[in-house]
């Protein structure tokens, strides 16, 4: 049998065991050390020194941390987009906090602004005025970050802006990460860069980073004893996982080119089908690093997004649907929800193909002989 075609697999560049091995030198192995500073210098360099960044374990811990600092607290509501990973929603139930869940707008596919606002206005007139907005990039696909924005200013809510499949992704020009109060990262082994897993908050203050830093670190104050006088979490990442980090740094460029690369390889294989949409940016404001290629099925098509998962998976590719809305999973079926049925739509329609940096001109050749029985 052919090798499998995965939908995003780690790609490697040729230093990060350079890197790994300088942590092995150094014996400094744990949550600190010439990595783990590297690795958060070379991310502010690339966000421009826009922002300051924390290595953290994942950016589920990310998320968790940055509702914090936005004052979550047991029984406030977050409004969060419902269409998503788990990850984006969870931390607000560590928090004991209540999710409102939005529904997305078909051109970007994710947080809809009109329903948002629909969500707040209602929230107030139940007396309660949420504590924070969590807008995910979808695959890749920038938010309508101007209108969410407007009414994030507008009510006076912050913005958690989770970009952990966002990377390179830009908005008018900004990269994605960079546009709110707080950005979210993720370097888990399927995302453009990995670190095996890991993430990072961004946050615009010096002082907002020793913040994070300290409760990232178990909260320990200074102090020869160990003492502590709030809650902290072992949430840093290690030296070892950040030089596997700074290697992969050395390659984004490079990866974030590869990407634009294959989405174009299917723009030209659907330009032509009926069968199939390909989802694209939807104008020049939108410059997607296209972490995953989707398309949507259409509904005069004889056959399911299932049935072209299983289809795929004969020929050893691997595809999947798109994420299952918060909205619908079990664990927040008594959660609120602003919307219709625009994300479930995507959900029981959608496909996602394989986009890794890694994928080769016979790889691409075997998807488009699986595909070309559907298109």
């Amino acid at each position: 049998m052919n090798k499998k075609i995965w939908l995003s697999p780690p790609h490697m560049g040729h230093t990060e065991q350079n890197f790994i091995n300088r942590a092995f030198q150094e014996n400094w192995l744990t949550t600190a050390g010439s990595n783990v500073d590297g690795f958060e210098s070379d991310l502010e360099l690339f966000f421009e020194s826009s922002r300051k960044v924390i290595v953290l374990n994942s950016g589920t811990s990310a998320i968790h941390l940055a509702l914090i600092k936005s004052n979550v607290n047991p029984g406030d509501e977050v409004l969060c987009q419902s269409f998503t990973f788990c990850g984006s929603a969870n931390p607000i139930k560590y928090l004991n906090a209540k999710p409102i869940f939005i529904d997305s707008e078909p051109e970007t596919l994710n947080m809809c602004p009109t329903y948002l606002e629909a969500a707040i206005k209602d929230r107030l007139t139940h007396g309660v005025k949420p504590k924070a907005i969590i807008v995910v990039h979808l695959f890749g696909m920038p938010a309508n970050m101007k209108a969410i924005k407007e009414i994030s200013k507008n009510y006076g809510i912050p913005i958690i802006e989770d970009a952990a499949e966002a990377l390179g992704s830009k908005y008018k020009n900004e990269l994605c990460g960079a546009l709110a109060e707080f950005g979210i990262l993720s370097f888990n082994g399927n995302k453009i860069i990995t670190t095996s897993s890991g993430g990072a908050l961004l946050v615009k203050t010096i002082e907002e980073k020793k913040e994070i830093i300290h409760l990232a670190s178990q909260a320990r104050d200074l102090d020869i004893h160990y003492q502590h006088s709030k809650i902290g979490y072992n949430y840093r990442l290690s030296n070892i996982l950040a030089g596997i980090g700074r290697g992969q740094m050395q390659v984004l460029n490079s990866h974030l080119e590869k990407l634009k690369q294959n989405h174009n390889f299917y723009k030209n294989l659907f330009k032509n089908s009926l069968n199939f949409s390909l989802h694209k940016n939807p104008n020049k404001d939108y410059d997607s690093n296209f972490w995953l290629n989707i398309v949507i099925i259409s509904k005069s098509a004889s056959f399911s997004n299932l049935d072209v998962i299983n289809h795929l998976s004969k020929y050893n590719i691997e595809s999947r649907p798109l994420w299952k809305p918060m909205h619908l999973q079990p664990v927040y079926k008594d959660d609120l929800f602003y919307g219709s049925n625009i994300s479930e739509e995507f959900f029981n329609n959608g496909v996602c193909l394989p986009s890794g940096s890694s994928l080769s001109e016979e790889d691409k050749k075997r998807i488009v002989n699986a595909l070309s029985f559907y298109i």
